[in-house]
């Protein structure tokens, strides 16, 4: 049995159009994007830099900085049994004076 080779180009691929996972609509985000400040749940394995060129494909307007935040899984418990609840990854994308997301597609 032969073996698929990993190249960069391959998890490229795979990465392309699966970065940006859902915009993030909270109470808090909504508040921000008043200040050009939009959040977006991105997978696990994204960086800063595709994150930017995903939004710049994506909506059309160059972010001007992305902070990413980590959200690990927490342990809770909840009508007398235990779990985890998800982790995360979200990614809050700066953008010019004047360039606006429309979130409501």
């Amino acid at each position: 049995m032969k073996e698929a080779k990993i190249t960069k180009a391959n998890t490229e691929k795979k990465e392309e159009g699966k970065l940006i996972i859902s915009p993030r609509i909270t109470e808090k985000a909504s508040l921000q994007s008043n200040a050009n400040a939009y959040t977006f749940v991105v997978s696990k394995n994204s960086t800063k830099l595709s994150i930017a060129a995903e939004i710049k494909k994506t909506y059309k307007v160059t972010p001007k900085a992305v902070n990413i935040i980590n959200i690990s899984s927490q342990r809770v418990f909840v009508r007398g049994k235990r779990g985890m609840s998800a982790g995360m990854k979200k990614a809050v994308v700066f953008l010019k004076k004047g360039d606006t997301i429309n979130l409501a597609n």
